[in-house]
């Protein structure tokens, strides 16, 4: 297998960081500076505090930072999770810099593989195209499980107003797809002649098609958060369209195999 470390070294180097896993306040003060210029949460809600962040580097859990320089444009926070000794799960990650995030995902892959972790895992919103393609093309995770208002009430300012759907993405780091993603090669899954429409885009709403085929395209809006604010019984409407349609399905065992154009691509069990 190409060696991790230096798929994350030579990412870092295209994106112009540096990646160094974090332990010190100063730094985490500065984690939550730039977390709050991402989502600009409310006081109850922020995506990981100074205390948190302190226990779990300590606790010998992941906590990352790629710089500019002396800037901080990006951040990583996880925590070992069940089966013991197996799974990490990566609770936050966000960046400002084009290619930071993707460097920072690959130096929690090389993290986890030093320590005998086969599988990364964490949640996304599954109306949000751009982290539907950066997950599962991208890097080459794959979503294993629909949570319906996972985080219930969400008040910062891009979730606000909506239901906290989330999927489990589930990268499983050793996969040859995944090592050929890490390599700067995104996944892209052959869509069948004979794929149905699950959920099309007709003219910015959800429009339901069929689930009777092997394959079952669902498709996303353009830009959920832009939608939310401009159109927020159009962005319910995608909410419920792809929780009962996607989510139906993965409930009833279908298997998510790739995100393309503008889909996801689903195979019924």
């Amino acid at each position: 297998m190409t060696d991790p470390a230096r798929q994350a070294e030579e990412a870092a180097i295209r994106s112009g960081v540096e990646l160094r896993e974090l332990h010190d306040i100063a730094d985490f003060e500065r984690v939550v500076r730039l977390f709050d210029d991402i989502w600009h949460p409310g006081p109850a809600n922020p995506p990981a505090t100074v205390e948190l962040m302190r226990a779990l580097s300590h606790t010998g859990n992941y906590v990352a930072g790629a710089f500019d320089g002396a800037v901080l444009v990006g951040a990583s926070a996880g925590f070992l999770a069940g089966p013991p000794g197996e799974v990490l799960h990566s609770q936050v990650t966000g960046a400002v810099k084009r290619g930071a995030g993707f460097a920072l995902k690959l130096h929690q892959r090389a993290w986890a593989l030093r320590r005998g972790i086969a599988r990364v895992t964490w949640t996304y919103d599954p109306l949000v195209r751009r982290n539907a393609h950066f997950n599962m093309a991208k890097l080459g995770a794959r979503p294993e499980e629909y949570l319906p208002d996972f985080y219930g009430a969400m008040a910062d300012a891009i979730n606000v107003g909506d239901e906290s759907d989330r999927v489990l993405a589930v990268w499983r780091l050793s996969e040859r797809h995944v090592v050929a993603a890490c390599d700067g090669m995104p996944y892209r899954p052959e869509i069948p002649a004979d794929a149905v429409v699950g959920v099309a885009a007709r003219e910015g709403r959800p429009s339901i098609g069929t689930t009777d085929g092997g394959v079952v395209l669902v498709a996303l809006p353009g830009d959920i958060e832009a939608l939310r604010r401009q159109d927020p019984g159009g962005a319910k409407a995608w909410r419920h369209a792809v929780r009962d349609v996607l989510g139906g399905m993965m409930a009833r065992g279908a298997r998510v195999t790739g995100f393309a154009e503008g889909c996801y691509v689903v195979e019924r069990a």
